[in-house]
């Protein structure tokens, strides 16, 4: 039951860390993944290292006409979408610098510029992307959101050894990460007659080249003892997109080693 041979999948946000990987773990399931992120030449040039029938096609989120743009090449390509995975987002870090990295002086136009993509995004291509999936009543989405939309940051995982403060996290990205989650509850139950199952996948922190007392830190704070890597996230990305979760709809799948558990 867990495989998607022949399903179309598409992921926004696909050059990214986390991206990247879900392509592969769709495409070695057996999808055909369509890749798509805002450097159009890089989305194709990262689809044919993938191989396995993998297109490239760049695509701003925020930008209904761009988004459309994308579902024609993909209608054209397969006739048809199946699973969507929208991952594009901004991770904002606010350096002590701005203002403090005190809330009080957060900028806003970060702000509305990570709202803009975090949710605004994930509204638009649910939206123009999601219909057609309604339209012929089948389909699976899959928000990403985060650890972060469930619990708060803690600041002090970002201070250093000496007691300075590498950065903070920012008020937006919880925010936005949380908003998502309520969205893909309304999606789940707007959609549902439709045949349509919407589900989030809810990653804790990646390594990705910290520095090793952030690891550290952070290790330590997870039940497993590590941080997770992008391989992590593989096997739930492809059940949320398989037919192996047919009656899996409305929840938030948290793949985080057990950070929220404490």
């Amino acid at each position: 039951m867990i495989s998607l041979d022949g399903k179309v999948c598409a992921v926004t946000g696909a050059l990214g860390l986390i991206g990247r990987e879900l392509c592969r773990a769709l495409a070695e399931a057996g999808g055909l993944v369509v890749m798509t992120d805002l450097d159009h030449d890089a989305c194709v040039e990262r689809a044919a290292a993938l191989g396995r029938g993998a297109i490239g096609h760049g695509a701003d989120v925020t930008r209904a006409e761009s988004i459309a743009t994308l579902r024609d090449a993909i209608l054209a390509r397969h006739g048809r979408l199946d699973a969507l995975v929208l991952c594009a987002a901004i991770d904002d870090r606010f350096a002590p610098g701005e203002g403090g990295g005190r809330f009080e002086d957060y900028p806003l136009d970060r702000w509305r510029r990570s709202l803009e993509v975090n949710v605004t995004g994930t509204f638009l291509c649910a939206q123009v992307l999601g219909r057609e999936m309604a339209a012929r009543g089948a389909g699976s989405i899959i928000t990403v959101a985060s650890t972060y939309g469930v619990v708060a940051p803690d600041q002090s995982l970002y201070r250093r050894p000496d007691g300075r403060q590498a950065f903070f996290k920012s008020p937006a990205y919880p925010t936005g990460k949380a908003a998502v989650l309520g969205f893909t509850r309304y999606l789940a139950a707007y959609w549902g007659s439709s045949g349509v199952r919407v589900n989030a996948l809810s990653p804790g922190g990646v390594e990705n080249g910290q520095e090793p007392w952030f690891v550290e830190s952070y290790a330590g704070r997870t039940p497993l003892g590590r941080m997770a890597q992008p391989r992590d996230l593989a096997g739930a990305v492809v059940f949320l997109a398989s037919d192996a979760s047919s009656y899996v709809t409305g929840t938030n799948l948290v793949v985080d080693g057990g950070w929220t558990a404490w």
